[in-house]
């Protein structure tokens, strides 16, 4: 998994969002993207550049410190750094590859049966998910493929699991076109996932 944001020297900075602000839309509004991604996902880079500076922990990568610092701001910041990067970075405005293919399609089979209970299980945990969080489909350092519900700003990578296609359900992340319907806006995201980019962070 690359490091999803660079160093400027003086801290990390924002790195480009890969499509259109408005690309997404219906499914995820233009007015949440400019919001989720233009603000909340900019705080969390300016209090993350914040927390880190005359640590023990500035110049190291952003896996090393989420996997390496105690609890407490700097990791909340990088690990919800990470997690929208990732999340941002999973969906394309009209992907041809919409569904899982070759590996992560045999991965998705062998631990879940099928893509569809992949799909039931993943929607089922984000609707009891208490308050505000994410909803991972995670790989286990065994390989085995796991669906892991993080409180907050946590991340699989703290537990030694790789991130690979995570729902989001902090509310800013849908209120604006879904208001208080989650179970609603997670099923749509199905329609644009960029299940080539998820493949790309599978250990194979």
């Amino acid at each position: 998994m690359s490091n999803p944001v660079k160093s400027t020297g003086t801290g990390f900075s924002m790195p480009a969002l890969i499509y259109p602000t408005s690309a997404l839309a219906p499914t995820i509004s233009q007015a949440t993207v400019e919001l989720h991604y233009g603000k909340h996902l900019q705080t969390y880079v300016d209090n993350f550049n914040k927390y880190v500076a005359d640590t023990e922990f500035e110049g190291m990568s952003l896996r090393e410190i989420i996997t390496q610092a105690p609890p407490g701001p700097l990791l909340n910041n990088a690990g919800q750094v990470l997690n929208h990067i990732l999340y941002f970075e999973q969906f394309a405005p009209a992907s041809e590859y919409n569904k899982p293919r070759r590996n992560l399609k045999e991965f998705i089979h062998f631990d879940f049966g099928n893509f569809d209970t992949l799909k039931k299980r993943m929607e089922d945990a984000a609707a009891s998910l208490f308050g505000s969080g994410w909803v991972w489909l995670a790989q286990e350092e065994s390989g085995k493929l796991n669906i892991v519900s993080c409180a907050n700003g946590e991340t699989p990578l703290r537990h030694r699991m790789t991130p690979l296609y995570g729902i989001d359900v902090w509310e800013h992340a849908y209120y604006i076109d879904y208001q208080n319907r989650r179970a609603e806006h997670v099923k749509k995201l199905w329609d644009i996932v960029d299940w080539e980019m998820v493949e790309s962070r599978l250990n194979i």
